[in-house]
C-alpha cells in the first residue's frame, strides 16, 4: 500500500509518502484553503511545488486533510484537484484538518481535539468521527487563541496605544510597518489571516511583558470559554495540535487552569500520529 498523507493549513501543507508502513518522503508546500483560494490556484500550487518534488505521482490511496474543508462543495473541489494532478489506484479521502487533529490526538478513543495554529478549531470526537463542532467562525468573528487572533489583537493594541511606548516602537521597528501598511494588508490584500498570524511571534518574543502575557492568556481563556467548555470537558481533557498551542503551551496550561479545563496532549504537528493512525488502519484490515 502506497499512501500519500497531506496535512494542509492556511500557511503550509505537510505531505508524507508512506509505503509498506514506512515513511518514504516528507515535503512541505504552500498552504491551501478552499474558502480563500480558487480551484485553479490550489491546483497551481500542487503542480508547481508538490509534483516536481515527488519521486512518483502514483499512489494507492491519498488522504488529504485541510483547513476550510468544511462543506461538501469544498470537499468536491479538493477531490477534483487531486484527481487531476495525481494517479490514484484506489481511493481519495478528503477531510478537514480538524478530523486529522482528532485522529492524531485521540486515535480510536473519544475525546476533545483542538487546533490552535494560524486559525483555531475544536471538536468532540467519538473515536470514529466528529460528532460536535463549535464553528470557529474565522479570524474576524472567532478563531480565538490562533496566530491570526493574537496578531489582530496585537496590531490593534499597538495602533491604539494600549502597549508601552517601548513595545510599540519595538514592534514597528521589527516589522517595518506603518499604520497605513497594516490597514492595507488587512483590508485590501489577500490572506489577511496569514499576515496577522505572521505578527504573532512578537507576542511570544515579549511574553515577559505583562501586556503581552495578558494578551495571550486572555486569548486562550476565550478559546476555552467559547469553544472547549461547550463539550463534555469535565469528563475529557482537551488535546491540542498546532504551532501556536505548542509555542505557548505554558500560557495555554495557565488559561486551562483558570477556566477549569484539563489539558491532555499538546503536539506541534499531527503528521507522525497520522502516519501511525493510518498504519494501524491498514494493519487492521489485513
Amino acid at each position: 500500500m502506497k499512501l500519500l498523507i497531506a496535512d494542509s493549513g492556511s500557511t503550509k501543507t505537510d505531505w508524507c509518502v508512506v509505503e509498506a508502513g514506512m515513511e518514504r518522503q516528507r515535503l512541505t508546500t504552500g498552504g491551501t484553503n478552499p474558502f480563500f483560494q480558487t480551484e485553479e490556484e490550489i491546483g497551481d500550487e500542487i503542480a508547481a511545488s508538490l509534483l516536481p518534488a515527488l519521486t512518483s505521482s502514483t499512489f494507492d490511496r491519498v488522504c488529504f486533510y485541510g483547513a476550510g474543508v468544511a462543506f461538501p462543495d469544498k470537499v468536491a473541489m479538493l477531490r477534483r484537484v487531486l484527481e487531476h494532478h495525481l494517479r490514484v489506484n484506489h481511493s481519495i479521502e478528503v477531510g478537514s484538518d480538524l478530523l486529522a487533529a482528532a485522529r492524531a490526538l485521540c486515535g480510536t478513543e473519544p475525546g476533545i481535539a483542538c487546533i490552535i495554529g494560524t486559525g483555531s478549531n475544536s471538536c468532540f470526537y467519538d473515536g470514529r468521527e466528529i460528532v460536535h463542532n463549535v464553528s470557529p467562525l474565522g479570524y474576524v468573528l472567532g478563531d480565538e487563541g490562533s496566530g491570526a487572533y493574537l496578531g489582530k489583537m496585537l496590531a490593534g493594541d499597538v495602533l491604539k496605544n494600549q502597549t508601552s511606548p517601548q513595545l510599540k516602537e519595538a514592534f514597528l521597528q521589527e516589522y517595518h510597518l506603518t499604520t497605513a501598511d497594516i490597514i492595507e494588508r488587512v483590508y485590501r490584500q489577500p490572506f489577511p489571516n496569514r499576515f496577522l498570524a505572521s505578527l504573532s511571534p512578537f507576542v511570544a518574543e515579549h511574553i515577559d511583558y505583562p501586556e503581552m502575557h495578558r494578551l495571550a492568556l486572555d486569548a486562550f481563556k476565550k478559546f476555552f470559554v467559547r469553544n472547549v467548555m461547550q463539550y463534555d470537558y469535565r469528563r475529557y481533557p482537551a488535546n491540542f495540535v498546532g504551532s501556536i498551542a505548542f509555542s505557548y503551551k505554558e500560557v495555554l496550561r495557565q488559561a486551562a487552569d483558570e477556566t477549569g479545563v484539563a489539558i491532555g496532549t499538546i503536539v506541534q504537528s499531527p503528521m507522525e500520529r497520522l502516519i501511525a493512525y493510518h498504519k494501524n488502519e491498514v494493519d487492521g484490515k489485513e
